[in-house]
């Protein structure tokens, strides 16, 4: 008998202008604040708010990438893209990554250098102006707080604002001990703090990202779980080039062939996939029936050689 094989394709709903509302509201804040702390980082000569700001830079530049992706997310999917364009999303999520760390690594450099000779700094405008980006950075934190657990994408965007925040946290502990105790030391201290922050932050996004790409399991789900679960509905027999993997946040696909008797019902298909999506919330599957000879075929051709 042919092998019979079933096609589960099940994509997610293109994203909503929901996902884009508060990524754009999110842009427009960040974009302020930097313009802000560059004028105060020069004024004051404060590499911490200078670090920050150039954060807030590739804050400005990831959020607009991030919500491109979004938007082309929701394009159909074509002759030459079947999946459409939802791993533009996790480009996005690599590309924050990568810049948070690029930008680390900056801060460090130029934290070492000013360390040997400590420039003046003004602090109480230091403290003015961080004080003011993280009243900013506290407003986007609220209007992300939905959204980063839609995707890694928003969470790549969402990470980018926490870590101006925190660096904004520093920069004012920086400032106010410059202006309390003349402490000039403070403000590449900081900075280096900053740079860790900025630099954890960013590992389990790059991490995630990579893995997506790499098309490994999802996080979470365990492969041979998965592959008991079909082993258990009726009629299976066994399971082999079972594959999972992620197309984008939230799109999880599958691939297997699933060995069964020749008794086996005509619904083993429909039963696999109810499995997959009831315990796993997997529903885009394509699986490929094996169907076991019957044992009177196998005795007729054991006959006839």
């Amino acid at each position: 008998m042919a092998p019979d094989q079933d096609h589960a394709h099940a994509h997610p709903h293109a994203p909503g202008p929901h996902r884009l509302q508060p990524l754009a509201f999110t842009l427009a804040l960040s974009a302020v604040t930097m313009l802000a702390e560059v004028v105060g980082g020069v004024v004051a000569n404060s590499l911490a708010l200078l670090a920050d700001a150039g954060h807030m830079l590739t804050d400005v530049f990831a959020l607009g990438l991030s919500v491109f992706a979004i938007w082309a997310a929701r394009r159909p999917a074509t002759a030459r893209r079947t999946y459409g364009s939802h791993r533009i999303e996790i480009l996005a999520a690599l590309f924050n990554a990568a810049t948070l760390i690029a930008i680390s690594l900056w801060i460090f450099i130029e934290a070492v250098r000013r360390w040997s000779r400590p420039p003046e700094v003004r602090g109480g405008l230091m403290l003015a102006v961080a004080a003011g980006g993280l009243a900013m950075n506290a407003l986007a934190l609220w209007i992300l707080r939905g959204a980063r657990s839609q995707g890694l994408n928003e969470r790549g965007a969402w990470l980018h604002v926490l870590a101006d925040a925190l660096g904004s946290i520093q920069a004012i502990a920086a400032g106010a001990l410059i202006a309390a105790f003349g402490w000039h030391w403070a403000d590449p201290l900081a900075s280096v703090l900053i740079g860790l922050l900025v630099m954890f932050s960013s590992w389990r996004l790059l991490r995630d990202a990579v893995a997506v790409l790499m098309e490994g399991v999802p996080a979470g789900l365990d492969l041979d779980e998965v592959q008991h679960a079909i082993s258990g509905v009726a009629g299976v027999i066994a399971v082999h080039d079972l594959h999972v993997w992620t197309i984008t946040s939230g799109f999880v696909a599958l691939s297997a062939h699933a060995l069964v008797r020749s008794d086996a019902a005509d619904d083993v298909l429909w039963r696999i996939r109810d499995e997959l999506h009831g315990r796993f919330g997997i529903d885009h599957s394509t699986i490929q029936i094996e169907r076991q000879s019957p044992p009177q075929a196998i005795r007729t051709r054991h006959d006839g050689v």
